[in-house]
């Protein structure tokens, strides 16, 4: 009896000690392949997408066959499963990627669209409702011009409009609200009527005359109700412009009727002019406004190119324009070169305080009072602006600024 439990627990010791090595080599197998897959896995991110990777089937009992060794084969299945897994993700996601519009050259918010689509800029043409859109369009006008207008002076205006040939689209803006009335004219039933009762010509042209939208027009004439056009013709006027090179420029004014700047008086011994004689102190440099680079801002004429800048320059909330005279000369340069008065083709301003009748009384004030008060104060907070945005734009630079020349 004895004997035999000393047998047993003979063939019991050999049975542990047998066991002992198959359940280490077991653990270390586990243990190096739960590594591998591990590394395999986290080397993959990020490109990895989980949900699509397809994983080798493992069968780990082998171990429990003391015969049996791992099989290299089995990792390099499981390496080439996984690596064709990665690729697959990556080509993926470059597919979704190119798959979705993004040009960062377009206009802005215009990115998702495919670049021969974008239609960045307009024009003021009439269209037909009906008929081919390619058939609806006679004659591309080449210039703009536009007039800030008033019922009561429809004379004045019908008179101006004659002086430009059909190579002019007319834009009339009417402070007072009233428009219909103008089809007595057959001229205003081929113009652009935009109606605001009691604004300005630089608020509408800030909100109605956006670079993009006047960009088919070569020269942009922005101009007053007010003004006689007896000595003046638009066409020639444009040859003129064309032939000294002006990027801004204006008529010369009758040199006995309102006038204010000796730089926009008339001089009947020449074409065009751009510097003057002002009086003594008003000019710190022979080029600078108001002796040179300087038009008034009752009749200017930009280019294209110019007037994409001066709209910028133009601020939203100042609407009289006063101060924007002498900024003009930073759209263009050298500014005393391209900016100048046509003196063969000359303007009378006639001085109808119509805007100033466009105010409220106030405090005892009379209309035109508040409006002048505010015109001044929107000069010297334009002047403000321009300062701080230069000595800004300097200091952000790391260099000093030239001396400032706004009045």
């Amino acid at each position: 009896m004895n004997q035999k439990i000393v047998n047993r627990m003979g063939m019991l010791g050999r049975s542990a000690v047998a066991r002992k090595p198959n359940e280490t080599m077991r653990l270390i197998v586990t243990t190096f392949v739960g590594v591998v897959f591990g590394f395999l896995i986290g080397a993959s991110f990020p490109t990895l997408n989980l949900t699509k990777l397809n994983l080798p089937s493992i069968d780990l009992s082998f171990v429990e066959d003391k015969n049996s060794g791992l099989s290299t084969q089995t990792f390099l299945n499981a390496w080439s499963s996984m690596k064709g897994s990665r690729n697959t993700s990556t080509e993926a996601q470059k597919l979704n990627n190119t798959s979705k519009i993004w040009v960062p050259s377009n206009p802005r918010g215009a990115e998702r669209l495919p670049p021969a689509i974008v239609a960045a800029e307009s024009d003021f043409y009439l269209r037909r409702l009906w008929g081919k859109p390619s058939e609806d369009i006679t004659i591309k006008q080449k210039y703009l011009v536009t007039f800030t207008v008033g019922y009561n002076q429809k004379a004045n205006i019908d008179a101006a409009v004659k002086k430009f040939s059909e190579n002019f689209t007319i834009l009339l803006f009417h402070y007072d609200g009233r428009t219909t009335e103008w089809d007595e004219f057959e001229w205003s039933k081929r113009a652009i009527h935009v109606s605001a009762r009691k604004q300005t010509k630089w608020w509408y042209a800030k909100r109605f005359l956006h670079p993009d939208i006047v960009a088919s027009y070569d020269y942009i004439f922005i101009w007053d109700e007010d003004l006689g056009v007896e000595h003046f013709n638009g066409e020639e006027y444009i040859k003129l412009v064309r032939k000294h090179g002006l990027e801004i420029s204006q008529p010369g004014l009758e040199p006995n009727r309102g006038l204010t700047w000796q730089m926009t008086k008339r001089r009947g011994d020449r074409e065009v002019h751009k510097e003057t004689q002002e009086k003594p102190g008003w000019c710190s440099d022979p080029h600078l406004p108001p002796c040179a680079a300087f038009v008034e801002i009752m009749a200017p004429v930009f280019s294209r190119d110019a007037w994409r800048c001066v709209w910028h320059l133009i601020q939203n909330d100042l609407i009289h324009g006063w101060g924007l005279d002498f900024a003009l000369r930073k759209c263009v340069e050298p500014a005393h070169e391209k900016i100048g008065v046509v003196d063969a083709q000359w303007i009378v301003h006639q001085t109808v305080p119509s805007l100033g009748n466009q105010g409220e009384a106030e405090d005892g004030k009379a209309p035109w009072q508040g409006v002048r008060e505010r015109c001044k104060k929107e000069w010297s907070l334009f002047r403000s602006r321009v300062a701080a945005a230069e000595k800004a734009y300097y200091k952000s630079m790391g260099i000093d600024p030239p001396n400032s020349t706004a009045r």
